[in-house]
């Protein structure tokens, strides 16, 4: 996996030179949570490390959307909503609903879960498989629906 604070700078020095302020800030801000968590850890990340740091970003920008939607502050809302785009173009594509879902179903049928009281088996083979690619609030909604249902 090639890391990607190679792309970020890149991308960081390609702002800089259009004068993009908006993508300019959230890869700095993205640069130096990375950094933190270097100085936090005194190691150098993986890349697998770095893509958690940005991935913990990505669901910081979700959450202030929520919250700003919640508030009906519309305007805050689009801000971060292109905060989290500049984001997600150095994560990995994300599962679509009905990816998880198909997966949800095969952890369901391999666990031989049937109420949403065992929904910890299914998570422990589900999320392991999804990790990184997919929404862990989304992953809980779908199995939640499918052992309701």
């Amino acid at each position: 996996m090639q890391d990607p604070r190679e792309q970020i700078s890149a991308a960081l020095k390609q702002a800089m030179r259009e004068q993009d302020t908006v993508t300019r800030d959230v890869l700095r801000m993205a640069l130096n949570a990375i950094g933190q968590v270097e100085v936090d850890q005194r190691k150098t990340l993986s890349a697998e490390e770095v893509l958690a740091v940005l991935q913990r970003e990505a669901k910081t920008r979700r959450e202030a959307i929520a919250e700003a939607e919640n508030a009906g502050r519309d305007d805050l809302a689009k801000i971060e909503r292109e905060r989290l785009a500049i984001l997600e173009r150095f994560l990995p594509q994300q599962l679509s609903r009905q990816e998880v879902e198909n997966l949800a179903r095969e952890a369901i049928a391999q666990s031989g879960a049937t109420s949403v009281k065992e929904m910890g088996k299914v998570m422990a083979i589900l999320m392991p498989k999804v990790k990184g690619i997919a929404d862990g609030r989304l992953v809980n909604e779908v199995v939640r629906e499918l052992l309701s249902s």
